[in-house]
């Protein structure tokens, strides 16, 4: 049905101002954050001339936040300037942002999100600010996104079961894709789909449960990924096959095949997901596209049963735990600890 012409014009006016509004905002943000960095500057620059001691450094920075708020009101509180002042001890060295002001390029600056998300990411260690920066910019993270990604521990979770090389680059570059292994966590935090730990479920709950919440899932999956349907089936010898969830990974490009399992996992679980994967692979999948993956995501796994069950060469099937509850930092840790422990038991065997 064509819209009328008048509803048509509303639809493209709205479509546009929508995102002139959008590019307003972006451009303050850009111009803020900018600003606040270069007020960071001013000051460490005027302590560093003066050898300014510290207690005086403390006046003058009270004595600072007053004037500005007198003459701009608020924003420049006596915590908002010493965090202006953390943001450019922070990224002095990686940004050129005064001579571009010089110039009058403010706008060529290299800060990309809001002062907001920053405030959060000065808090954070080296390497796991350029990491979480990496992904928030690429992935266009809300602060919300963001804070959520570094609870569930994503940094750390990535690293987990990748190679030197691999990290080194995630530390430096964010999450780079290239190869089935890249794409996939253990675990995955479900936090989202609002399923207590305790309670009793079926996997169709919790497949709806992931429907109900697809963005989110989506953001958990990580990069590339597209939703293409749920209980897909595919039949062959007159018998029925049903695919819990299919996605499409554009950074990849093949399909990723995931079936859910509620309890232990089971050698036959990957033997099903495998032939899923095959079926896949030989009557779906076209030739430009590469070899399909197939991920069991589990409430728990024995990685012994995945081992002996999975081929020494197998780069495309996987099994994932999936948690419900978002663990605390220690817990977090603790479990990252117990599968390094069990990483180096297996080098030394």
């Amino acid at each position: 049905m064509t819209l009328p012409a008048k509803d048509s014009l509303f639809k493209n006016i709205k479509a546009l101002l929508h995102n002139a509004r959008n590019q307003v905002i972006k451009t303050v943000n850009s111009a803020m954050v900018n600003t606040y960095f270069e007020i960071g500057r001013l000051i460490v620059e005027h302590e560093q001339k003066g050898n300014v001691k510290a207690e005086y450094g403390a006046e003058t920075l009270k004595t600072l936040s007053k004037q500005l708020s007198n003459e701009f009101g608020k924003g420049f509180s006596l915590r908002n300037i010493e965090t202006m002042r953390k943001f450019y001890l922070t990224y002095q060295k990686t940004q050129t942002l005064s001579a571009e002001l010089e110039k009058g390029q403010i706008s060529s600056a290299k800060f990309t999100l809001s002062w907001s998300h920053y405030v959060f990411l000065i808090r954070l260690d080296a390497r796991e600010r350029n990491f979480y920066e990496i992904e928030a910019t690429q992935n266009n993270w809300s602060l919300r996104e963001l804070k959520r990604q570094f609870n569930t521990a994503l940094f750390d979770r990535l690293r987990l079961s990748k190679d030197k090389d691999w990290i080194k680059a995630l530390n430096e570059k964010g999450q780079i894709i290239t190869k089935p292994h890249d794409a996939v966590k253990d675990p995955y935090i479900l936090e989202f789909l609002g399923l207590k730990e305790d309670a009793s479920y079926s996997e169709s709950e919790l497949e709806q449960a992931i429907i109900d919440k697809i963005e989110h899932f989506l953001l958990e999956l990580g990069k590339g990924f597209a939703f293409i349907g749920r209980q897909k089936r595919f039949t062959f010898d007159e018998q029925h096959f049903f695919v819990d969830l299919v996605f499409y990974n554009r950074l990849l490009k093949c399909f990723v095949l995931i079936d859910l399992k509620i309890g232990d996992l089971k050698h036959q679980d990957l033997g099903q997901i495998q032939m899923y994967v095959n079926y896949y692979d030989r009557f779906v999948k076209t030739e430009k596209e590469n070899p399909t993956i197939g991920i069991v995501l589990c409430k728990d796994k024995n990685d012994s049963v995945v081992e002996i069950t999975l081929p020494k060469n197998n780069k495309q099937v996987f099994a994932s735990q999936y948690q419900t509850y978002l663990p605390t930092k220690e817990e977090f840790q603790a479990q990252i600890k117990d599968v390094e422990v069990e990483k180096n038991k297996d080098k030394n065997r």
